[in-house]
């Protein structure tokens, strides 16, 4: 293409004998310098257009040579890592599960009556054993009650009165009968005798049953004084107190009481994971505590109802604590339990 364009523009290349021509025809064309001006204008333009596409032909074919002179690029084969039999075994193995340590049981303590808190027998984080006094109501008036129905059964005079009248009426009734033996009373008389000890013995009923009314009035008194005071459900710890001496107690809990001897350890399994744990089952738990070492914990339930949402399940593990060493509310770590790694690397 270079040499075909060359060739077109060296064609137009005036010859020698122009000049001649031009210098002869010079008297006539004196009219025209401008038409002269023009045309060579015209010839330079195209000269200088003809060098710029030779130069250009001359690099494009210039880079066509280097290009058939760089051989083909060889296609990269892609490698393949293959792994040791133990690094694929470790790798195959579960990680492990995440779970939380918490209380075994709580309760929310509250009154079952209405009434005005005297004192707080116990502070939050203190340790209480079950029945331990937590909280006094005011009871002056349910004090005083007691007081009443303790009295009263203390008081037999009326139970013992009816004894003693009930005996006289039946010494009455057999000295009846010795003088009837002897003709010195009529049949009338042990008639009456007889009515006035039966008469004796429903007295001695009656105070008697009339104790027994007074004692079962002291329980009941003795019952609403001991609802003015809250016990502890359980052993464990006072986890919050929500009220203060003074306040009127209605339906707010009081304290909250919660069991850390044993913890709780609440862990989401995922479903493929099913089966892995089985009632009983020692699980190794690491709490993430500073320099706290793992322990071991027992399987206690492990729910039948799958968790759609996150595809998991529960397992309640009990943790024993003894020393109280370890807090309610720490995040841990779960290893599975050992059929599951070796199932795994298998």
């Amino acid at each position: 293409m270079g040499t075909t364009l060359a060739s077109g523009l060296l064609s137009r290349r005036p010859n020698r004998r122009q000049p001649t021509a031009l210098a002869n025809a010079a008297p006539h064309a004196a009219g025209a310098p401008g038409a002269a001006a023009g045309a060579f204008a015209r010839q330079a333009g195209g000269l200088a257009l003809g060098v710029a596409l030779c130069a250009l032909s001359a690099a494009a074919a210039a880079q066509g040579t280097a290009q058939a002179a760089v051989p083909p690029a060889t296609p990269m084969t892609p490698l393949t890592l293959v792994r040791p039999p133990a690094a694929q075994a470790a790798a195959a193995l579960p990680r492990p599960v995440g779970c939380l340590i918490e209380p075994d049981r709580i309760a929310e303590v509250g009154t079952p009556v209405v009434g005005v808190i005297e004192r707080f027998e116990v502070d939050r984080g203190d340790l209480v054993k079950a029945g331990q006094p937590l909280v006094r109501l005011r009871a002056g008036v349910e004090r005083a009650n007691h007081g009443v129905a303790e009295e009263r059964v203390r008081i037999d005079s009326d139970v013992r009165a009816a004894l003693a009248a009930h005996e006289l009426a039946q010494q009455k009734v057999e000295r009846a009968q010795q003088l009837i033996a002897e003709n010195f009373l009529s049949p009338q008389a042990l008639e009456q005798a007889k009515a006035e000890a039966e008469v004796a013995r429903q007295k001695v009923a009656q105070a008697q049953g009339q104790q027994s009314v007074w004692r079962r009035e002291r329980d009941v008194a003795e019952a609403q004084l001991e609802q003015r005071t809250l016990r502890s459900p359980f052993e464990g710890v006072v986890a919050e107190r929500y009220m203060n001496p003074g306040e009127r107690a209605e339906e707010r809990p009081l304290l909250r009481i919660a069991v850390i001897d044993p913890l709780r350890v609440e862990l989401m399994v995922p479903v493929a994971q099913f089966g892995s744990f089985a009632p009983g089952d020692a699980v190794v738990v690491q709490p993430e505590l500073p320099d706290a070492p793992p322990v071991t914990a027992r399987v206690r339930q492990v729910d039948r109802l799958m968790d759609a949402a996150s595809n998991t399940f529960r397992v309640r593990l009990t943790l024993p604590n003894p020393q109280l060493s370890l807090p309610a509310g720490l995040r841990c770590k779960v290893e599975l339990p050992a059929r599951v790694a070796q199932r795994a690397a298998r």
